[in-house]
């Protein structure tokens, strides 16, 4: 006689958990919103900006007055005008640098941790801390 199997019950429930993993992981970044960065890279190499929005599943970052695209909308309501709308469209975090609230020059950040327990940008050039815009 042949041995009932509970099929469902068996198998492992990993299949979706593989599946959806890629959506939970984020970017680590010390690029906050309102930080004033350089970009270092692409077409508008050396523009200064204000981080306007950080996405941190994809790694990217929206900077004010860089990589500035046209789209052509149109217009939904009778009362909407349609036409040519430019945007800021979203940049890589790799391509910019966060810049020295001092010297005003680009430059990397490390975390230290405090006497209290909190933690705290420091500017890798100058050593001083980067205050958090929140």
């Amino acid at each position: 006689m042949r041995v009932l199997r509970y099929r469902k019950s068996e198998k492992p429930s990993s299949k979706n958990s593989k599946r959806h993993a890629i959506n939970v992981e984020r970017v680590k970044t010390r690029i906050t919103k309102g930080d004033t960065v350089r970009v270092v890279r692409g077409d508008d190499k050396g523009k200064d900006g204000e981080v306007v929005r950080v996405y941190l599943k994809t790694g990217r970052v929206v900077v004010r007055g860089v990589n500035i695209v046209k789209r052509h909308r149109k217009a939904r309501r009778p009362e909407e005008q349609g036409g040519i709308i430019e945007s800021e469209a979203p940049i890589a975090l790799s391509n910019v640098m966060l810049l020295d609230p001092k010297t005003g020059a680009p430059t990397r950040v490390k975390a230290r941790t405090t006497a209290d327990g909190t933690k705290e940008r420091v500017s890798a050039r100058g050593g001083e801390v980067i205050p958090r815009n929140r």
